[in-house]
């Protein structure tokens, strides 16, 4: 099971960081990918990476903002937000894949965990 956590509310020009934590398993084989979804909108990908961190996706709106990471040791994936901005407002939800490289296609995820609101006022 994943679960992420980290969201709140922050004026434009902070910065929030998402965890992801998975209980019962292990993360360390798997591609983990993080999505948003705005209210009344289809999930988007913000980025993904490989089980070795060393393949990383970025979708253009968070290439040079978002920086994603991840420790098998402690079983977490992390998405540093900076320079948010009032468009990326919405809930973040992590993802777990074991088929394929770092994508942005939500099909490929198999896992899915409950996601968490971030809210960024203007």
């Amino acid at each position: 099971q994943l679960q992420a956590s980290g969201g709140g509310l922050v004026q434009a020009g902070g910065s929030l960081r998402l965890s992801c934590a998975a209980s019962g398993h292990t993360l360390s084989t798997y591609t983990m990918g993080w999505f948003r979804q705005a209210p009344g909108e289809e999930r988007v990908f913000v980025a993904a990476i490989d089980w070795s961190g060393r393949i990383i996706n970025y979708a253009d709106s968070a290439t040079g903002r978002f920086i994603i990471s991840r420790d098998n040791a402690e079983n977490t994936v992390s998405l540093q937000m900076n320079s948010l901005k009032p468009e990326d407002t919405a809930i973040y939800s992590c993802a777990a894949d074991d088929k394929y490289r770092p994508n942005a296609c939500p099909r490929t995820y198999d896992y899915w965990g409950q996601g968490t609101q971030v809210t960024v006022s203007s």
